[in-house]
């Protein structure tokens, strides 16, 4: 594919996207392919859990029969697929860069090691071709929004992507009535997986009626047949509830965001370091409990997001 460059020049979209040969193959031949995020590896957890979970999730994609896309920015181009040298990077590197949308053309123009959040993601899957994408839980509106105007780029990624993105819901940091609403306005189509409640990242659930509700993979499948079909373009959000076994205590949770909130105040953190300094604080306050948390639910959603991509490549 060719894109008009700076003047006359033309400038192949190959100079600066690299999708992984396995993966490329498998697109090719019309199997399964669950494209991953790598934020959660370089920014998510730390050392050494990061990187037994990037692999681990890896695993699960293979296991269930779909090849894994672990998307990230290396070597100045946008890498759908990642090689196990390119994971310990991400993993140990001290400066990589959080890469959405808007950080995209200087991180390839410089060739920094970037790992990209949903956003970012999103971006890899849409020129590559891959249909679903596994993560945690996307960003939205923050709270305190009047005063900062603070709104994830996944939400209008999200809007212009056509991916179905499964995650526990939004991040539980976030305002997630607000959130719903400007997924709303969007256009995007969220959809509880076996549940009528919008879960809430580290608890099943938020007080929250989801959308729509499915209950299952080839019933998840056949909408995302129905809507690309007709081109209509955009992505759909799976809200994946935490198993219940693993889900964290709310009370306790949000106690723990309340104080991270004013600790971030104090402290002037804003913008793109708020979700990950959040994150930190929570994960302190609850002991490692909401870490074991986060491993847990990123495990199911990537389990139910291979299921879907079968039951789509299938169709």
């Amino acid at each position: 594919m060719e894109v008009h460059g700076r003047g006359n020049s033309l400038v192949r979209m190959s100079d600066f996207l690299h999708i992984l040969p396995e993966v490329q193959e498998a697109l090719k031949s019309g199997q399964a392919v669950v494209a991953l995020e790598s934020t959660i590896v370089a920014h998510g957890m730390p050392y050494p859990q990061n990187l037994e979970t990037a692999q681990r999730l890896e695993s699960i994609v293979r296991a269930g029969g779909a090849v894994p896309a672990t998307v990230a920015v290396v070597n100045g181009k946008l890498q759908v697929g990642c090689t196990i040298e390119d994971l310990i990077a991400l993993a140990t590197s001290p400066d990589v860069l959080k890469v959405s949308r808007r950080d995209l053309p200087l991180a390839l123009a410089r060739k920094t090691l970037g790992a990209t959040t949903v956003s970012g993601t999103l971006i890899g899957c849409e020129l590559a071709g891959v249909r679903v994408f596994a993560t945690g839980g996307i960003g939205g509106v923050h709270r305190g929004v009047e005063r900062t105007w603070d709104i994830s780029a996944d939400i209008p990624e999200l809007a212009k992507s056509s991916v179905a993105v499964v995650s526990a819901g939004a991040k539980s940091i976030l305002d997630l009535p607000k959130t719903l609403e400007a997924l709303e306005t969007a256009g995007v189509t969220v959809v509880g997986y076996a549940t009528d409640d919008f879960p809430a990242f580290f608890t099943p659930t938020s007080g929250i009626v989801a959308p729509h509700r499915v209950d299952s993979a080839q019933e998840m499948a056949a909408a995302m047949d129905a809507k690309w079909s007709l081109g209509l373009k955009g992505g759909f959000l799976i809200a994946n509830p935490i198993p219940v076994e693993f889900s964290a205590d709310p009370g306790q949770v949000q106690h723990a965001i309340d104080l991270g909130l004013k600790e971030a105040a104090s402290k002037g953190v804003s913008g793109k370091d708020l979700t990950p300094f959040l994150l930190r604080y929570v994960n302190e306050a609850t002991e490692g409990k909401s870490l074991a948390a986060n491993r847990a639910l990123v495990e199911h959603n990537v389990a139910v997001g291979t299921a879907v991509a079968v039951a789509y490549a299938s169709r």
